[in-house]
Parts: structure tokens; C-alpha cells; sequence
């Protein structure tokens, strides 16, 4: 980024986050990936932990099995996937926030979500296995989003708001479309699966999700990271933004395109995951301001943190684990109260 639109971001948005500042969310991060190794069916004392992860990935022989498959098999995949879908989700909402430049968008406004059920729950009633299911949820997040931007291009109507009336509309079609499928799928068999899988969970992911979703998700977070200074300017409207040179629409399809990548991946390996992508970046906007060269990274790791704690007290509030999507909301629901009533910078 040049200086000048360096020097302009800072006036008009503050200061990037200090080190110390990017250090304590860090740290944050580490110590919840650290706690989650703890939490499970088989809990490893604290003070076991480290000396189990150690020798389990360089000393296996030092290792009980059933300790090496749980801490390396089950419990590091899950993390890494819970980590970059939560980084994904509040990168994707904060970017759509700063696009639409509007404190309620999320990243399903438009459609991605609703498409991915849509495919998941047709792959399901056919009776697919997992990697199809998950091959079909990405393949509707990314065309339900597609329909978006086709709408938009073929009515010609107001760019920004045309975009949100056509994810509504989108959303709309296929949400109708999954009730048509919950409808037709077997009561007794695909129905339940349909309904568990809507509630979004990571008790299913393995390593195959894991080197699955790591392509997409780097070019996904690349793009936005590169990305990042151009929304600060669109944040200061598009005549602003087009006299620094930029071309508005290219960069909103742009973001488009790299916020669907990684939310239809969020998707497809998780199910629908709500909230996050709504209350996060409004919390690292409390804590960092509304530049988007510090609002990206911090609404990534604050996202990462957040998912990963919420997927812990998952499995550990009951006998049988929760369905993620289900806490997220009893937690962001009163969570984005809080903050969206003591927090307004940037808007």
C-alpha cells in the first residue's frame, strides 16, 4: 500500500494495532489451541500435555496408543479446522461489513449458507458419503452466490443494493429448497442426519478435512489480506475510494469471491455456523478500531480463539456434544448486545 493511503488511513480510521496488542491476541490463541489438546472423552492433565504431544509426534513408542490417536488423529485436526473456519467466518463478515458498509451484514447475506445446506442436503438424501456431501455444500455456497451476482449484473440496478436484494432473494430460494428436501428425506433415517447436520459441528472431521480445506482457505485469506487497504478506502465511499484510483466494482467482486471461497469451505466442513461472522468482527473493532490493515488479522485470530473456546465448552457442557451452531447463537445473541450497545467506531 503507498504511503499516502497509509497516512490517509490513519487520519481518517487511527492508528495500526500496537505489537503488544497483536502479542496479547496471539497468546490468546495459543493458550485456548493448548487447553483444547486437555479437553475430550480422555482429558490430559495440563501438566501431561506438553511431554504427550512431544513424544507422540517424535518419541511415539514413549506413548500409549490411545493417547497418540486422541491427541494427533483427533483432537489436532479439529482444532486446526475449528481454528481457520472461525478465523474464516470473522474475516468474511468483517470484509462484507466493510464493503456494505453496514454493522448487521454477515457472511451468508449472500446466500452462501443457504446454498451449501442446499447441496449438503441433496448430497444427503441421496445417500452420497461425507466427501461428497461436502464436495456438494461447497459447490451450492459458491453457486448460490454466483445466482448473486449474475442478478445483479442482468437487472442493473443499484450495485450495493442490488447485491443485498438478490441474496435475499437467493437465500430465500434455496432455503425453500432445503425445506422441500427435509420434506421428501426418510423420517426415521436421512431426516435426523439433514436436521444434526444443519446445526453445524466438527465431531465428524478428520485429517482429510483438514488438507482439504488448507488450499482454499490460504487463497481465500491471501486475497483479503491483499485486499485490506482497499476497504479502508471503500469505508469512506465510493466517490473517495475511485478518486484514489480504485475500481470499486472490481474490488467488491474481488472480496466477494474471496470471502465465499473460504465461508462455502467453512461450510461444507462444518455446517452452518452462525453468528460468528456477525459479533466477531465487531468485537475486534472494539479492540483495534475500524482500520481494516489491523481489523482483518485481528478479526482472524479473535475468530479462531472464539470458535475454538465455544467447540470446547461443547464438548464438555454435556454427555453427548452440542451442536456448535446452537451454543454460537445462545452466546452471540446477547454477546453482540453488549458490544454493538457500547461499541460504534467506524460507524
Amino acid at each position: 500500500m503507498p504511503s499516502v493511503d497509509d497516512e490517509l488511513a490513519e487520519q481518517k480510521l487511527g492508528k495500526p494495532l500496537s505489537i503488544w496488542a497483536k502479542a496479547g491476541i496471539l497468546v490468546a490463541l495459543l493458550a485456548i489451541i493448548v487447553a483444547s489438546f486437555s479437553v475430550g472423552k480422555y482429558p490430559i492433565p495440563p501438566s501431561e500435555l506438553v511431554p504427550a504431544v512431544f513424544n507422540s509426534i517424535f518419541n511415539p513408542e514413549a506413548v500409549d496408543l490411545q493417547t497418540q490417536t486422541a491427541l494427533l488423529n483427533i483432537r489436532l485436526p479439529r482444532i486446526l479446522v475449528v481454528v481457520m473456519v472461525g478465523a474464516a467466518l470473522a474475516a468474511a463478515g468483517a470484509a462484507y461489513q466493510g464493503m456494505f458498509r453496514n454493522p448487521l451484514v454477515s457472511p451468508d447475506l449472500l446466500g452462501a449458507s443457504a446454498g451449501a445446506s442446499l447441496g449438503a442436503c441433496l448430497a444427503l438424501v441421496l445417500d452420497m458419503p461425507s466427501t461428497m456431501v461436502q464436495l456438494f455444500a461447497f459447490a451450492g455456497g459458491m453457486a448460490a452466490v454466483g445466482c448473486v451476482v449474475w442478478l445483479n449484473r442482468v437487472i442493473r440496478y443499484d450495485e450495493l443494493l442490488g447485491l443485498v436484494l438478490g441474496g435475499i432473494l437467493v437465500s430465500t430460494l434455496f432455503q425453500s429448497g432445503v425445506s422441500l428436501l427435509k420434506f421428501l428425506a426418510d423420517s426415521n433415517d436421512k431426516l435426523p442426519e439433514i436436521t444434526f447436520w444443519l446445526m453445524g459441528g466438527f465431531s465428524r472431521v478428520d485429517q482429510n478435512d483438514l488438507f482439504a480445506i488448507i488450499l482454499p482457505m490460504v487463497a481465500g485469506f491471501g486475497v483479503l489480506m491483499l485486499e485490506r487497504w482497499k476497504l479502508n478506502a471503500l469505508s469512506f465511499g465510493e466517490e473517495e475510494a475511485r478518486s484514489l484510483g480504485i475500481n470499486v466494482s472490481r474490488v467488491r467482486l474481488v472480496v466477494i469471491f474471496a470471502s465465499t471461497l473460504i465461508v462455502s469451505v467453512s461450510v461444507a466442513v462444518s455446517g452452518v455456523v452462525g453468528w460468528v461472522g456477525l459479533v466477531i468482527p465487531h468485537l475486534a473493532r472494539a479492540i483495534v478500531g475500524p482500520n481494516y490493515r489491523a481489523l482483518i488479522p485481528a478479526s482472524m485470530f479473535i475468530g479462531a480463539s472464539y470458535l475454538l473456546l465455544v467447540d470446547d465448552l461443547c464438548r464438555m457442557l454435556l454427555s453427548l456434544e452440542m451442536p456448535i451452531g446452537v451454543l454460537t447463537a445462545i452466546i452471540g445473541v446477547p454477546f453482540f448486545i453488549v458490544i454493538f450497545k457500547h461499541n460504534m467506531k467506524g460507524w
